[in-house]
């Protein structure tokens, strides 16, 4: 791994040292901006820093390896979200204010169409590669993954690719959303479905009416 890929690895340890700093200060001795600084580490600097990272190293959808002399961009968003899929709970708080969830999805790059309805046990790993219609409908326990990993060899191949969901469908629960599929509109998906990479999910006809 490049040295970048090492330092970014670290990323998670500094984030939990800020925020763990910023919270014993709130405790001892609470103030509006304490608690904004807080705010701050929890949500508003791994975004920047997600920002940053995509201006210099933007993510490209493809396949890439993971070891080697070049740096794989997937692996530094990785480490910049990995506090979200670490503890879900901050991620879910958003789902408290109708509409705010599908906002953070777009401050990091998705592209998230109107009356959305997300329910708050969902996991995405790759924020910002998900393209979701209106008043599409995700159920629980769904889980969301743009990349695909590979083994070859002495090293890991990376499969990255945006997921694409339809105007009005609807996602049942456990649902498994793999790199590059494809949701048509008004598409139903049954419960527990596991969509491998690049699958097409096409509407049946009564799921249109």
């Amino acid at each position: 791994m490049t040295f970048l890929s090492r330092l970014l690895s670290f990323f998670p340890t500094l984030m939990l040292l800020f925020v763990l700093i910023f919270l014993w200060y709130f405790l001892i001795n609470p103030g509006i901006f304490r608690f904004l600084g807080l705010l701050f580490f929890l949500y508003g600097f791994p975004l920047i820093i997600y920002r940053i990272h995509q201006y210099f190293y933007p993510l490209k959808e493809g396949i890439s390896y993971l070891k080697g002399e070049e740096y794989n961009p997937w692996w530094g968003t990785q480490q910049i979200q990995i506090i979200y899929n670490t503890f879900p709970f901050l991620e879910r708080i958003l789902h408290l204010i109708p509409g705010l969830f599908s906002c953070w999805l777009r401050l990091w790059g998705a592209k998230v169409g109107k009356q959305v309805y997300w329910v708050p046990t969902i996991s995405i790993l790759d924020r910002g590669l998900i393209e979701v219609g209106d008043g599409v409908l995700i159920g629980h326990g769904v889980t969301i993954c743009a990349h695909s990993l590979k083994p070859k060899k002495d090293n890991l191949v990376v499969f990255v690719q945006k997921i694409k969901i339809g105007n009005y469908a609807f996602i049942s629960g456990d649902v498994r959303i793999s790199s590059g599929v494809e949701i048509e509109e008004y598409a139903f998906i049954p419960y527990g479905k596991l969509l491998y990479p690049n699958v097409k999910f096409k509407a049946t006809n009564t799921s249109k009416v």
